[in-house]
This record gives C-alpha cells, structure tokens and sequence, in this order.
C-alpha cells in the first residue's frame, strides 16, 4: 500500500483518523501501532515477523542497558549483539544474494541463491531501530519500558516504509507527550497535499519521459537526447522521493508528530557538499552521527578525515542496494567530496555563482546514471552517448519531440525546484490557500483514476 494510491487515501487513511481521535488518549498509541501492522501486512505479510523480531531485539536490549550497576564491557556486548542482529537481519534479506552471486562468479561455484523478495522499508526501519540502542547506550535518550510506545516508533506507518529515517532521541518525547491540534492537523493536510501532487503529477509525468528514454539503445542515442533522460531521471527521484517524504511528515502532523525535513531544494547547490546538506538529510545525518562521528570524524586530521568519508561513502552507497552501480555511486560521491575537503571548496569560492552551480549538477546528472542503471554495460554506453562517442548527431527527431511535448513541464519542473520566497502576507491567503491546496487534490486523485504508471522509486531499497 503506497500513499498515493486511492486504497490508502479514501480508506486506510479516514478510517485510521477516525479510530485514532475517537480513541482516549492512553490508547492512541497502540491505534497507530496495530494500525501501522495492517499497513505493512497489506504488502508482506509475512515479513512483518522481520520488522517483530527486530523490534523486541531492540527493546529487549534496552531494558538491559538500563540496569543498574552494569558494567561498560557489558553495555558494550549488549549494543554489539543487538547491531549484529540487526545487521545480520538486513543483510541476510537484502545482500546475502548479492555476496553469493560475487562468490559464484569469483570461484566458479554454483551456489544457489535465496531468491528472497526484499522486505519493504526494511533498510529504514533497521536504522531507525539502530538509533534506539545507540542513543541508550550513550545516555541521550532513557530506555523506553512500554513495548506499544516502542513498537510505534519503529512501525509508524507514515515513515515506515521510505523514511525519514527517525533517530529515537528525536521522537522519544514526543512518544508519551504530544499535542494534537486543529492547525497542527491543516498543516499536515497541506504538507500531504503538497506531496501528493508533487509525487502524482510531476514526478511520474517525468518518470514517463525518462522510461522511453532509458529503454531506448543508448548506441543510437543523439547526446542531447541522453542528457534530457538523465535530467527527466533527476527531476523524478527527487519530486518522487522527495514528495512521499511531504506526505510522511504531514501524515505525521496528523497524528501529533513532528518529524525532521529530508529535503531542501538540493538542486540549488552550488558543491557536492552542499547538495548532500540537502538531500535524504536524514540519511546523511544517521551516518554523521553514527559512522563518521565514532569513526573519529575530522579530529584526528585530514588523512583520518579523508578515510572516514569514503568508508560513509562506500556504506551509504551499499545501503541503497546490493549492486555495484550503487557501490560505485557512494564511491564516487565521496571522491568527490574527498576533493572538495581538500582543496576543492577553496577553489569554488573564487568562481562565480553560476559556474559552481553548474559544477555540481553536472557531477549530479554523472552520478545519477550510475544510480539509475544497474548494469555496468548499459552505464558505460549511456555516458558514451552522452559524451557522443557512439557518433550520433547532437539532436534528431526524437529529441526535438521529447522537448517539444515536456517542455512546459520541465519549466514547472525548474520552478518547483527553486526555493519560494515567502512574505507574511501569504499567511493572511487562507481562502486563496484553500482553493489552491484543494485544486491539486482533486488534480492528483483525478490523474491517480486514470494512472497506469505510478511507481514509488525507493521501495526498492
């Protein structure tokens, strides 16, 4: 069940609102904990023992760490054998495969593989889980004893199955105490609004243009051609994810929660530095804090530093997938950043604005062919048409066809990438505000009617 699907809006959704503030407040939360066990269960019913078993794992481990008079070697094991399990749940699911099928090749064995279904949302609500024993062991949040409050931060429909990734400390206050408002409530309509409409009408009307172009032979690929796709690839991956995120949080205004921003116009940013300041933060922020900090950070000078940063690379690469198109993704950002650490960041600033700018979508139109492509063969023939080195003209037919009929929504495209400039006055529009907000509603219902395309693209990972 995905939020832009008319199953989940006109009767999961009402019908959990309905349950939830009819219900006294002691109670709300196991609402939303058996609640958020059907919508996982509607997909997997099966792997809803994965996500079970995880979370008693964690709590079990951290009523643990919550005894007194524990040792430190022993709060050490008890957060090592919860991450190995975690860990080991994660990676038997989504890797074990990927290692087999390296081993195989490597050796010339022929061991068969799992051909396991990956579960949902499984690299999210892992991490999530993480952060809970971590922030126990370090005394930034207190062990949680109710099994239900902690069943609902790690099942939470709203961000369980493509984030943000929600760090425990950032939630545990909110689990007990929250607030539900009439405003808080409208806010978390408009968010989800915003979001519908951003994921329904502009990244799956891209997504259309990126499909024909990617399923065509990049060999007979004009290049400007090619550099269209990858740009309709960018526009979709960030107005897909990027609106199921608006949609997680105000899901979560809904119910009393207030979750962190994962996005921040990233298309703005003028370094690879600046861009991952501002894409999938959540997922930034989890490896800062837990990865890159332990690991030393930028303490123990630049060579430690420069190490650190290609060992969160290479792992935030590995987490979006157990293919080396990902590896080599992650890899190659933290090159990128490596450099820019180094001396690069320095060399930027003495460069005008719209250079810098046009530096770091180049390097993100680059990387986001070795994201959208898992085959390394189809990765090298795409850069060569887009370079031209398959001796194809610069346009043909096609391309001025593919412009022609998404040429005013790329504009759109642009313009909603852009940061908006908000006066005062705009809060006073509240009838302008709710005619606009209800246009696109029933503008992304009426397309969700007739839809035959509507892929979420991070269900996958």
């Amino acid at each position: 069940m995905v939020f832009s699907s008319l199953l989940f809006l006109f009767l999961f959704l009402p019908a959990v609102l309905i349950l939830y503030y009819c219900s006294p407040r002691r109670i709300r939360n196991l609402i939303l904990f058996l609640t958020s066990l059907i919508f996982y269960a509607w997909g997997e019913p099966i792997y809803i023992i994965i996500m079970l078993v995880s979370t008693v794992t964690d709590f079990s481990f951290g009523l643990l760490l919550d005894r007194p008079k524990l040792t430190p070697i022993k709060r050490k094991w008890i957060v090592a054998f919860s991450i190995i399990i975690n860990l080991a749940l994660l990676s038997y699911f989504k890797y074990a495969d990927f290692l087999i099928e390296n081993v195989n090749m490597l050796l010339g064995t022929k061991i068969p593989l799992t051909e396991l279904p990956l579960p949902i949302g499984i690299s999210f609500y892992t991490f999530q889980s993480m952060s809970y024993i971590i922030d126990v062991y370090r005394g930034t949040a207190k062990a949680q004893r109710n099994w239900i409050d902690f069943g609902t931060f790690v099942a939470l429909f709203p961000q369980l199955v493509a984030g943000p990734i929600v760090k425990y400390n950032t939630i545990a206050e909110q689990l007990h105490k929250r607030l539900e408002t009439i405003k808080m409530f409208a806010e978390g309509v408009r968010r989800f609004t915003i979001g519908m409409a951003k994921k329904v009408l502009l990244a799956n009307n891209i997504g259309l243009l990126w499909h024909t172009i990617s399923n065509s032979n990049p060999d007979t690929m004009p290049a400007l051609t090619a550099w269209l796709g990858i740009i309709a690839f960018a526009f979709q991956i960030y107005f897909d994810f990027s609106g199921y995120s608006d949609m997680a949080i105000g899901l979560g205004l809904m119910f009393g929660f207030r979750f962190n921003e994962n996005f921040n116009k990233p298309y703005i940013a003028e370094s690879i530095t600046d861009f991952w300041r501002r894409w999938h933060i959540s997922l930034s922020s989890w490896f800062r804090e837990y990865v890159y900090i332990p690991l030393g950070g930028n303490r123990r000078g630049l060579a430690i530093q420069m190490r650190n940063i290609l060992i969160v690379w290479f792992l935030t690469g590995f987490w979006h997938g157990a293919s080396w198109n990902f590896i080599f993704w992650g890899l190659y950002f933290g090159v990128i950043l490596v450099i820019e650490k180094w001396w690069g960041l320095k060399l930027l600033l003495y460069l005008p604005r719209w250079v810098r700018h046009l530096y770091a979508i180049i390097i993100i139109l680059i990387g986001w062919v070795l994201f959208a492509f898992d085959e390394p063969s189809l990765i090298v023939h795409y850069f060569g048409a887009m370079a031209g080195f398959n001796h194809q003209p610069l346009w043909n037919n096609d391309t001025v066809y593919f412009f022609y009929t998404n040429g005013l929504l790329l504009l759109v495209l642009i313009i909603a990438s852009l940061p908006i400039k908000k006066s005062s006055r705009m809060n006073e529009l509240s009838l302008f505000h709710l005619v606009w907000y209800g246009f696109l509603f029933f503008l992304s219902i009426g397309y969700l009617v007739d839809a035959t395309f509507n892929p979420f693209l991070y269900f996958r990972f």
